[in-house]
């Protein structure tokens, strides 16, 4: 879903925030997609609700607006340039990719001089704790990379640390601390609230998501008439 939204307001601007109609057609291509999916409305808006709670994503729309529109807020809460993002949303979007891959596959949102620049770039992104080089499959002679971008382990993921679209495995284990900028994030430590403030906050977690569904409705149902 992140993935989408920085492709396309790189790719088509002029379309940029995305409707939820129009996010969920760009989750759902089937061209430049790895895995290609199938994601509903419902999947689609639980999605953003999440990355909303994680500072990533905001509605943009106002409440003249003909349908509900997001944007990424991604810049605030992991800076890139505009050659990381690029290869970033590859990553995100097509999975683990060689550098000539990546120099051909995001070439609509950054031109890369060469290989070199974009080794550069990934050099960069590894020392950040942002991607990784994997090791080679037997056969194969270009190493390729993949993004390390965190998935949904526990919703502590903070704003400034990288957030994902893939979610591993849980073995029952505690997510380990994320690198960013090369030092360690340390695990969010377990609430220690009492059962009236957990309470409170499972009300107000309920109250916000119910606000945004009534932002969502009126701006799909357009102006109210005046009295």
């Amino acid at each position: 879903m992140l993935g989408c939204l920085l492709e396309k307001q790189r790719t088509t601007p002029d379309v940029y925030p995305l409707s939820l109609n129009a996010l969920r057609l760009a989750c759902n291509q089937s061209t430049n997609r790895d895995p290609v999916v199938d994601y509903d409305d419902a999947q689609v808006r639980e999605a953003l609700h999440r990355l909303e709670r994680r500072g990533l994503v905001r509605l943009a729309s106002g409440r003249g607006s003909r349908a509900a529109k997001y944007r990424h807020l991604l810049a605030d809460a992991l800076p890139m340039s505009a050659d990381e993002q690029a290869v970033m949303t590859v990553l995100m979007l097509r999975g683990a990719q060689t550098p000539g891959e990546l120099k051909q596959r995001s070439e609509r949102m950054h031109a890369f001089t060469g290989l070199e620049t974009v080794n550069e770039t990934l050099a960069g992104l590894i020392e950040r704790g942002l991607a990784e080089r994997l090791p080679r499959r037997p056969g194969q002679k270009e190493e390729r990379f993949a993004q390390l971008l965190q998935g949904e382990a526990g919703e502590q993921v903070p704003a400034s640390s990288p957030v994902g679209a893939t979610q591993p495995e849980d073995d029952g284990a505690p997510p380990a601390p994320v690198a960013v900028g090369g030092a360690a994030e340390a695990p969010a430590m377990p609430p220690t609230a009492s059962e009236d403030a957990a309470s409170l906050a499972e009300l107000a977690e309920r109250v916000s998501r119910l606000e945004r569904e009534v932002e969502e409705l009126r701006a799909r149902t357009g102006p109210e008439p005046p009295a």
